[in-house]
């Protein structure tokens, strides 16, 4: 009979062979106590230096102002022939009057969807009608219905050359993700100096921004196209053209209408986003005016204007890509019909949708009631805002001794307290060692060390060794490699501060939506009742474009950090919902009948069993709230934060492409480096899995 071990050398002998987790965590520890212990006389290893700096964005910008220069003659002959189809499709979807747009989507819906797509059309369209923003939506709708052909075109071509030349596959997939990650605005810079000012800027962000998701599509759904499908294609004796067009094509086009959808939700995205640098008159310039003057009420209904187009497009191309079933076609006919007889009937008073305000008196309304709940309520709210402030974000921002102060906290910080904060984490750290968790006790003494000093005043050396420990355990040397490496580039690019602030706000904003998304997932995968009232939440929240998550914030906390957080918040929570809740109730029933049987109760089963058969899952889902949160952190800058989002937004302001480009790269080198750590430690479940 074995006899455990009780004795003072048991934990000592436990603690001699360390995980590697456990070397990595120890390896960041020391280096991190070094820095701040030599930081007195070398106090280059926690600041680095500016003359250790290169000039990157001087340099860039030069380098792209000589090569934009030279194709910029091109450029503008590009530009003036897209302006064609552009003025266009403005004329033709401002032409087009109301009644028989109405009718024509009215009955598409109907086709495709039957009577509730087509209710939705009908009702959201009459909304659009109803608010006295008809026209500036029909043009931001010619935005986009130029935009997407050139979208889907740009991307088809590219998934098909990835499919065909696996060689480049990797280089496209790359290629791809670096497209995904580099902030919107960092594309309008170097656009506005080639395509000169106008709505062309944001036909072609647009196109580039949409084009990466229908590429991943195509390459995916021919991927996933059968074997057997191949070959028969090949036994039929057709061309390799023959078989990829009339056999592969066809049969991946489930997934390749996935890419359509999600290729017209990122384009309209975007159009609202290039108003920033106007053009003409559209429902995201009418968005961005009222905001800046503070009229909550009609930046509210543009607003919900977005928002509607969107759903519809959402739901539209949805069921384009899963359903194959139609509805009656005569029925759909007869209500173009009727549109288009109301549009005859009626044709010269109804010349002007603009004359159509309906709806003005209930956005005075909010105005007016909004103005009034902000004097009734700015206290209670000022209160929620300076509490998170104070005792949240700026502590994780400057630390402890920097935030504790007798105006926020009613005591100053001392070393005295920074000492006891430490030790006490170390104790803590040291009894979790002693019980074998060696690992997650010296990770809870760096989280104390990161707390206490502040995300912003970080040592670089801490950084890019903590990065690099992390990419050794998640992947192994290349990763760790990788990690290492791209925040070098980062840090002597002369952005480490900036890039230190993003990585701030970013972070703060994925911890959020980590424990309560993780919390409210949870609550889904218990209760189905939960889950039916929080889908159709995450629904509309994934279908909202990211500007528009600026306007409730804005209405009530006005601009500032705190306002960019909770947007931040609002856009990238759902990925950790879905994922949360998807990889709990996807356990196999084998694995909980186990469970049952050997008596574990309903809450036990959760957490030994669901929980880490669905970590990959679940990691997955921290994975597309990192890029989220990285991806709306340009936006937030339009209402306060700091870092490489506002130095974008200056750069476009000043048409610095230098600054913007190497702002953008910055960003997308953080948001990479999380990306590949987070799927490295995704994959390394898997296969202790066995997935």
């Amino acid at each position: 009979m074995m006899v455990e071990d009780h004795s003072v050398a048991a934990p000592l002998r436990r603690l001699a062979g360390l995980s590697p987790a456990s070397i990595a965590a120890m390896i960041t520890l020391i280096v991190g106590a070094l820095c701040v212990a030599l930081e007195p006389t070398l106090p280059w290893l926690v600041k680095y230096p500016a003359a250790w700096s290169i000039p990157a964005s001087d340099w860039i910008g030069s380098a792209l102002t000589w090569f934009l220069g030279l194709i910029k003659p091109a450029m503008r002959i590009i530009s003036a022939g897209l302006a064609y189809p552009m003025d266009w499709a403005h004329a033709l979807f401002t032409f087009v009057p109301w009644p028989l747009t109405i009718g024509l989507v009215t009955a598409l819906g109907w086709y495709i969807g039957g009577l509730s797509l087509a209710a939705l059309g009908l009702g959201g369209l009459i909304f659009v009608l109803a608010s006295g923003y008809w026209l500036e939506s029909m043009s931001t709708l010619s935005l986009v219905a130029v935009s997407v052909p050139l979208a889907l075109l740009t991307g088809g071509a590219t998934g098909i050359l990835a499919n065909e030349f696996p060689k480049f596959k990797n280089a496209i997939q790359t290629v791809l993700d670096v497209m995904q990650t580099v902030p919107t605005f960092a594309y309008l810079t170097p656009l506005l100096f080639l395509f000169g000012f106008g709505p062309v800027v944001g036909l072609i962000a647009s196109a580039i921004y949409a084009a990466p998701p229908m590429a991943r599509n195509v390459i995916l759904g021919l991927e996933r196209v059968e074997s057997d499908i191949k070959e028969a294609a090949i036994m039929s004796g057709g061309t390799r053209l023959q078989q990829l067009f009339l056999i592969e094509i066809p049969s991946a086009k489930t997934q390749i209408m996935v890419g359509v959808n999600q290729c017209l939700m990122a384009a309209l995205s975007m159009v609202i986003i290039a108003a920033v640098i106007g053009g003409f008159k559209d429902i995201g310039w009418e968005v961005l005016l009222t905001m800046r003057k503070a009229q909550f009420g009609p930046s509210l209904m543009a607003g919900l204007v977005i928002v509607v187009f969107a759903m519809i497009i959402d739901r539209y191309s949805g069921k384009l890509a899963t359903e194959r079933s139609r509805y009656d076609g005569r029925v759909a006919l007869a209500i173009g019909a009727v549109g288009l007889v109301a549009a005859l009937a009626f044709w010269g008073k109804l010349s002007n949708p603009s004359s159509i305000t309906l709806l003005d008196p209930v956005a005075s309304w909010l105005d007016q009631s909004l103005t009034g709940f902000l004097k009734q309520n700015g206290g209670a709210l000022d209160s929620i805002k300076n509490g998170a402030m104070f005792y949240a974000l700026l502590p994780l921002r400057i630390g402890l001794d920097g935030a504790v102060l007798p105006f926020t906290w009613g005591f100053q910080w001392t070393p005295v307290m920074s000492a006891a904060f430490i030790a006490v984490a170390a104790a803590a750290g040291l009894v979790l060692a002693l019980r074998g968790r060696v690992a997650l006790g010296i990770i809870l003494v760096i989280i104390a060390g990161v707390i206490e000093t502040g995300v912003s005043d970080l040592p670089w050396p801490f950084l890019l060794v903590g990065a690099g420990a992390l990419g050794w355990v998640s992947g192994g040397r290349k990763l760790a490699t990788f990690a290492f490496v791209m925040l070098g580039l980062v840090l002597i690019s002369g952005l480490w501060d900036r890039a230190l602030l993003s990585l701030y706000m970013s972070g703060a904003s994925v911890i959020t939506c980590a424990v309560l998304g993780g919390a409210i997932g949870l609550l889904c995968a218990i209760s189905p009742m939960a889950w039916r009232v929080v889908l159709p939440i995450c629904d509309m929240l994934q279908t909202i474009p990211l500007f528009v998550f600026l306007i409730p914030v804005l209405m009530f906390f006005q601009i500032g950090e705190f306002s960019a957080f909770l947007a931040i918040c609002l856009y990238a929570i759902v990925p950790m919902i879905r994922y949360t809740r998807h990889g709990l109730v996807t356990t196999p029933e084998e694995l909980i009948e186990a469970a049952v049987s050997s008596g574990a109760t309903e809450w036990q089963t959760m957490i030994e069993v669901r929980a880490p058969y669905a970590a990959p899952t679940i990691l997955l889902g921290l994975n597309q709230t990192i890029l989220y949160a990285f991806a709306m952190l340009v936006i937030a800058a339009l209402i306060g934060t700091t870092g490489l989002g506002q130095s974008i937004y200056g750069a476009l302001a000043g048409a610095d492409v230098g600054l913007g480009i190497t702002s953008g790269a910055a960003m997308a080198i953080l948001a990479l480096v999380a990306d590949r750590l987070v799927q490295g430690f995704a994959e390394e479940r898997r296969q202790a899995l066995g997935l």
